[in-house]
């Protein structure tokens, strides 16, 4: 999954944003909660490569992908593995987004 979102702010306060609120985006963007562990995540300039397992009460599933933030917008590139199958690709896509634009506002 692809979501690209424009921003009005400076690269370094989305780069603060994104590490800050990221264990905030993939919880509870489905009816159930999930729970994140194992996560691992480092930046390399202005890019985050992350991997963690999302667990979904007995299910778990791993997840893994990169955020890129540049001048003008962030992308988000995720493998969502058994999640995107469970919810669906147009639910997960529009909690994720919904979530980066209310971090970045």
């Amino acid at each position: 999954m692809r979501i690209t979102i424009a921003h009005g702010k400076t690269k370094a306060e989305v780069i603060r944003t994104v590490d800050r609120s990221f264990d905030e985006l993939f919880k509870n963007i489905g009816p159930l909660p999930i729970r994140v562990v194992n996560e691992q995540r480092q930046w390399n300039g202005a890019t985050l490569a992350f991997s963690f397992t999302a667990k979904i009460g007995l299910l778990s599933s791993p997840i893994k992908g990169t955020v890129e933030v540049t001048d003008r917008d962030v992308t988000i590139d995720a493998d969502l593995g058994l999640l995107d199958r469970l919810l669906g690709t147009k639910q997960s896509r529009e909690a994720i987004e919904s979530k980066v634009r209310g971090f970045l506002t």
